[in-house]
């Protein structure tokens, strides 16, 4: 079955947990991986987006490259912290396929210490691919959670990025360079998860 048009949630995961990536400032990268989780001068204030695509953090942050986001970092956390995430979330834009009034959609956002946003996927050269990407943006009480309960270990893999770029920009094959990452599937989400994040 083709994935062209469709929003999928393309991960590495098991059984117990999910990979999500995002890219820092050394200053906030570094005392994260000594600590296993984000302690200051991160901040719990600020709404932090989790990717759990790899192509997707590499357009994001120009392979590790942009200012601030000097660091890309993989976070394993629970897939139970994932899907409460999901299930507590609101759509970033109003969409009237999931929300059956603009004031319903309204009223989800405020009360929602979730965002989610779809954006097309990336291939490792940076292509748009035909299906979307999922961001999750945590704030609040989700932020809380990821931060004390979620993650489960904190991965600086800025030098397999800038390995895997220079690959690639050698001519490497695709194919050959995607096998040093980890496997993304699509991730299984019932009925009720897909339906609150627009996905399908």
């Amino acid at each position: 079955m083709t994935e062209e048009g469709k929003r999928l949630i393309h991960a590495a995961y098991t059984d117990e947990a999910i990979t999500v990536y995002q890219a820092y400032a050394p200053e906030i990268a570094g005392p994260a991986v000594r600590a296993g989780t984000f302690v200051p001068p991160f901040s719990r204030g600020r709404m932090t987006w989790i990717k759990p695509s790899f192509g997707w953090i590499m357009h994001r942050s120009g392979w590790g490259r942009k200012p601030g986001q000097e660091c890309v970092l993989a976070i394993s956390i629970t897939r139970t912290g994932f899907e409460w995430a999901l299930a507590n979330s609101c759509l970033s834009s109003y969409e009237h396929d999931v929300y059956p009034r603009r004031e319903a959609w309204e009223a989800v956002k405020k009360s929602s210490p979730v965002r989610v946003q779809w954006d097309p996927d990336r291939s490792l050269r940076g292509g748009p691919l035909g299906y979307r990407a999922i961001q999750v943006g945590l704030s609040g009480e989700a932020a809380n959670r990821y931060v004390d309960e979620w993650i489960r270990s904190i991965t600086d893999i800025t030098g397999l990025v800038h390995e895997v770029e220079s690959k690639i920009c050698a001519g490497s094959r695709i194919a050959e360079v995607a096998r040093e990452l980890p496997v993304e599937r699509v991730y299984p989400l019932d009925d009720t998860l897909a339906a609150r994040i627009g996905a399908g």
